[in-house]
């Protein structure tokens, strides 16, 4: 099934539709399931939001917008209950349930956003992924986990500390916009990483396989792939994997320890 995501790979990053992209990942757990329901839904939402923003042309009017569509209106916010539950990194079930990750609402928040013409990223903050609205002279950052909350320069310090440290330098990339694709990376991550703790490592690697479909140019998900497979006794697809991470990495440092652990394996 992985063949049907393929696509995805091969795209231009500003022609990945974030909304869909994520229900085409969410299809491979679900075989069977029709997601024509869900696009319907997604404009649905369009056509209620095109509704009801069509005069919003400030980042706070847009926001506003926004929160009151998804948060207020639909119920979608972040489910701290079950945090780590897989099904809040699984777009179908978050449309079914309302109920998400970070990265997860904030795709339907960009996405929307963007069917409008609107300016929106999520950002590339650590361990709680935020969304930026509105054009760069006048943004405003939002909250999607917590109904869409506007994010203040205090509340984004804080948030920033909880996950780097007191001490920890922040970097401009911290805030950084993620391209499409490492959106989409971000969510599968959020799998895979659950998965390996569960002690699941089949499950893990079949979400890195995904991850490598997806952003073949990503060489922590062709290593990350490669150390499980490993674990596994798949000695062989860790090294297709270990060489097809040579093939998208000019970084000679890098380059030099892949070569290292191809020599290794190779001597076993």
């Amino acid at each position: 099934m992985i063949a049907s995501i393929a696509h995805l790979g091969l795209l231009d990053d500003e022609e990945i539709q974030l909304d869909i992209a994520a229900l085409e990942l969410s299809a491979l757990d679900h075989p069977g399931t029709e997601l024509q329901p869900y696009f319907d839904q997604l404009d649905a939402l369009e056509d209620e939001l095109r509704e009801a923003a069509e005069d919003a042309e400030t980042s706070e009017a847009q926001a506003e917008a926004l929160a009151g569509l998804l948060a207020d209106r639909h119920g979608f916010v972040g489910d701290a209950d079950s945090y780590d539950a897989p099904l809040n990194a699984d777009m179908i079930r978050v449309l079914d349930r309302r109920r998400g990750l970070p990265v997860s609402l904030s795709i339907l928040y960009v996405a929307l956003a963007r069917r409008l013409g609107w300016i929106a990223e999520a950002l590339n903050t650590p361990s709680h992924v935020l969304v930026r609205l509105g054009p760069l002279a006048a943004p405003i950052l939002i909250d999607p986990f917590h109904g869409g909350l506007p994010v203040s320069d205090d509340t984004l310090e804080r948030l920033l500390r909880q996950s780097l440290g007191p001490t920890a330098r922040i970097d401009p990339d911290h805030v950084a916009p993620l391209p499409n694709r490492l959106v989409l990376v971000r969510l599968l991550l959020n799998q895979a990483t659950r998965a390996e703790q569960g002690g699941d490592t089949g499950r893990a690697i079949t979400v890195y396989e995904r991850i490598v479909e997806v952003a073949p140019s990503y060489t922590q998900g062709w290593w990350e792939l490669a150390r499980l497979q490993l674990a596994d006794g798949r000695g062989e697809e860790a090294r297709s994997s270990l060489s097809a991470m040579l093939e998208v990495t000019r970084d000679a440092e890098a380059r030099a320890t892949i070569l290292e652990a191809l020599g290794a394996l190779s001597g076993r």
